[in-house]
């Protein structure tokens, strides 16, 4: 191996999933968040004599929301087919599965800005100050867009998810 190859290898056993499931939330397809994650890293990978010794996972992160980012401004133009593909069987769905999936329907309802100030401040736990700088707004703009996104997340909770969890009663 390179100079530098098995730190970064070591760099993405660590991170790699908390990036994948982070391109989950933003994109709400695991095939498309598997292949945001994987140009992320290739990219964090050509920068890397740059970036190891700094804020690898940062940069990481940073490639990741703009990879996305860029595939919403020019979304991948798919062409309808005769043959319909090939489902996944699915009997017993456990709670936790079941959560993730109506989590992911709630977050779709959100702006595709909306959804990133979500993921960027909650899930990756960023300073708004951070949030507002990597999606290149206003600190204005990222405390009201996260405002109105909690508030669409907070009736979407109170009206759907009783029902998709099984009535637990929240």
């Amino acid at each position: 191996m390179a100079r530098g190859d098995e730190e970064f290898a070591d760099f993405v056993r660590a991170s790699s999933a908390r990036l994948t499931h982070a391109a989950y939330l933003l994109t709400g397809d695991r095939h498309q968040a598997e292949d945001a994650a994987q140009t992320a890293f290739t990219r964090t990978y050509a920068a890397w004599s740059r970036v190891r010794h700094k804020d690898a996972y940062g940069y990481a992160r940073t490639v990741l929301m703009n990879h996305v980012i860029d595939g919403w401004r020019r979304p991948i133009r798919e062409y309808a087919t005769e043959a319909m593909p090939d489902q996944q069987d699915r009997l017993d769905v456990d709670k936790a599965v079941t959560q993730r999936a109506w989590l992911t329907a709630v977050l779709r309802t959100l702006t595709d800005r909306e959804r990133a100030v979500v993921v960027l401040r909650h899930f990756f736990d960023l300073p708004e100050a951070d949030v507002a700088r990597e999606l290149g707004v206003s600190l204005g703009t990222v405390k009201s867009t996260n405002s109105r996104a909690l508030a669409k997340l907070r009736v979407e909770a109170g009206t759907g998810e009783d029902t998709l969890i099984g009535g637990s009663g929240r």
